[in-house]
């Protein structure tokens, strides 16, 4: 989808209105001008790739033409970045991207999450095996957790792994219906190893959850071996690429030595060595929760570019009678729904550049037996990949109404996008149970601050005082929106966790109580990790190097995405009066200033995303604003159009249409 070399007058106006250099903000988006240039530079390879050009239109292809291409696209694109010799991550996500955006990658999780995996998790002697086989590709696997039955509740699968000393091998099964594999990506035609979760037995006691790594496919004739069932679990709401799929193990034997080993151990004679914290073994999960944030803003981000410079070209109605029809930007409605998340999507961006780099700095601590930033982490990555998924995916929607019939089109490329984003609800996690797990670190936190003990630095606010208000005046600080989330959040911790004490004073149980409180505990991780992604947008414009104008523009969106977070969860901030009746006022008539001070800025701070057309895929969406010309074009190009009359008329819709005299006679 080529931008022509006109641009809409509309679009070129907005352009032009500007108050700040968008190309200010897109270095400081991706790490300065050089970085820019690198990544503008991998995106034009990208683009005069005549290899890549070829084949149907994705949204004209069949499931099984979806996952062909899939396959030899990415392949391709792994070699372009090997024989152009790059390795940096974002620079290889840029190359992948504008080949492939939104298109499932089924080697993804192999080079994403099991390699990884054997190098934070097997042994070194493993490590030797495995690693070679793995980069060379000989083996290609994935992370087989979820099963039939049981997917974020870990300590609840079923599948086994016994170990038999005699012969020094583990036998593994999926014993019943319920403990089949199901999901994993790649599964189903792609792997010939997987990495499998399973209860380890050994000596007759269960030691909990551990990693096997298990040959599923002979690695020449890629045939499934004894004892292994496997297969595509079929077609999904989007993946389409992917071949997840599932798994039935009878009776499978494997060596000691697979069992991944670099911190618990089973010895030759079945004696059991624990690790030093059973939370090791999620280190590989974490990691891909902390990219998620990452991944939905994202996906969110493209869709206000979409969204935004569609409703700058779009004209409907006239504002006043025999006027010339308005931009569909220049109503407020429009703006409101707009704006915030856009707003938002900044917010997700920074907020993934935070967990990301916590993670690089605490993991290898952790690796190494120094537990202290474990549960933060662990709460960190769980509600901010839940938070993220669940705002962004309800955003894109949004921004796919705002482009109204058009949006409904794949020709706008929003379905592709929200198909990739919403399955981060469920993924690596549901959502809800993550929240929860938030709250339990959050409760946790809470019995320290009520036991005079030091609390994590993530939640040192949670020591504040309860009596006092808010210090918002007409100025909107943006001290005094982290604040006002930060009381909510103490409160609601507080309510949370006087909830519990309140019903095990009745004589309930402690579960019981937790129980009873989950809606106030979900209530108060929400409002957690709200309260970060404000402080930490706020701490990104205060605190980093940018000049006046683009500070300017970053500091209106942080306060439009702060107030407007009050405004809609207005209740949680006014039930113990924090806010006075003026102070809501304020908020209000703000929120409306807001909208009018970004509005000149809206297609300059969408262009310095700097998304290609290339990724954005959109009719809608296109840089050069020709919107109609490129609907009408993709239209033309649908696979319908080659036959003029489908053979569906004939054979079914020309006999059912009644001669006039036989229609007349039954009359």
């Amino acid at each position: 989808m080529e931008a022509s070399s006109e641009v809409n007058s509309d679009l070129a106006r907005e352009r032009s209105r500007a108050t700040f250099d968008k190309e200010n903000l897109t270095n400081f988006l991706y790490g300065g001008p050089a970085a820019v240039r690198k990544k503008r530079y991998l995106e034009n390879i990208i683009k005069q790739d005549p290899v890549l050009q070829r084949g149907r239109r994705w949204a004209f292809q069949s499931r099984e033409e979806r996952a062909d291409t899939g396959v030899w696209k990415h392949l391709y694109v792994d070699k372009l970045q090997a024989d152009l010799g790059v390795t940096d991550v974002k620079e290889r996500a840029y190359l992948r991207d504008a080949a492939a955006a939104h298109e499932g990658y089924v080697l993804g999780l192999h080079f994403g999450m099991i390699i990884p995996t054997i190098k934070n998790q097997a042994s070194e002697e493993q490590q030797k095996k495995w690693l070679p086989m793995a980069e060379s590709m000989r083996m290609i696997a994935t992370y087989a957790q979820t099963e039939l039955g049981h997917g974020t509740f870990i300590r609840g699968l079923e599948t086994t792994a016994t170990y038999d000393p005699k012969t020094e091998e583990f036998i593994l099964n999926t014993p019943t219906l319920s403990a089949i594999k199901y999901w994993p990506g790649g599964l189903g035609k792609t792997v010939n190893h997987c990495v499998l979760m399973a209860q380890l037995f050994t000596e007759g006691v269960s030691r909990g959850i551990h990693m096997f790594m298990v040959q599923v496919r002979d690695l020449d004739s890629h045939l499934p071996l004894p004892g292994i069932e496997i297969g595509d679990i079929g077609p999904k709401f989007g993946f389409e690429e992917m071949d997840n799929g599932y798994l039935k193990i009878d009776n499978v034997r494997i060596p000691r030595e697979n069992m991944l080993m670099k911190y618990s151990k089973v010895l030759k004679d079945g004696t059991y060595q624990q690790p030093p914290s059973d939370k090791l073994a999620y280190g590989s999960m974490v990691l891909l929760r902390c990219s998620i944030t990452a991944s939905v803003a994202k996906c969110l981000a493209e869709a206000c570019v979409i969204s935004i410079r569609y409703s700058a070209v779009r004209r409907q109605t006239e504002i006043s009678p025999g006027g010339e029809e308005a931009q569909i930007l220049d109503y407020q409605t429009q703006q409101y729904h707009l704006f915030p998340l856009l707003a938002t999507s900044f917010a997700m961006q920074f907020a993934g550049n935070f967990i990301d780099d916590f993670y690089r700095e605490k993991y290898p601590d952790i690796a190494k037996g120094r537990f202290d930033f474990l549960p933060q982490l662990h709460a960190m990555s769980a509600g901010l990949k839940a938070f993220s998924a669940w705002t962004c995916s309800a955003g894109v929607e949004t921004c796919r109404q705002c482009c109204g019939g058009h949006g409904y089109s794949h020709a706008s490329g929003l379905p592709k996008i929200y198909v990739d984003c919403t399955p981060a609800c469920t993924y690596e996690g549901e959502n809800m149970v993550l929240m929860l797990q938030v709250a339990r670190f959050l409760m946790k936190e809470y019995s320290k601050l009520m036991n005079g003990q030091p609390l994590s630095s993530v939640v040192q606010f949670l020591k504040c005082d309860l009596t006092k208000k808010s210090c918002m005046t007409e100025e909107v600080a943006l001290k005094c929106l982290v604040l006002a989330y930060q009381h909510r959040v103490t409160r609601l911790v507080a309510d949370a966790a006087n909830c519990i004490q309140d019903i095990i004073g009745e004589g309930k149980s402690q579960q019981e109580a937790w129980n009873s409180c989950t809606v106030r505990l979900f209530w108060a991780a929400r409002a957690f990790c709200h309260a970060f992604v404000v402080e930490n947008f706020v701490n990104t414009v205060s605190e980093k190097h940018l000049d006046e104008k683009t500070r300017e523009v970053l500091t209106s969106l942080c306060r439009l995405y702060g107030v407007h977070g009050i405004i809609t969860n207005l209740g949680e901030f006014i039930q113990d009066d924090f806010f006075n009746s003026e102070q809501i006022q304020i908020l209000s008539h703000t929120l409306t200033v807001l909208l009018r001070e970004i509005r000149p800025n809206a297609v300059a701070l969408v262009d310095a995303y700097d998304f290609p057309d290339t990724v954005l895929q959109s009719c809608l969406g296109r840089f050069d604003g020709q919107v109609y010309k490129a609907l009408y074009d993709y239209a033309k190009s649908s696979p319908l159009n080659e036959k003029e009359v489908l053979d569906s008329y004939y054979k079914y819709i020309k006999p059912a249409q009644m001669p006039n005299k036989e229609l007349i006679s039954r009359l």
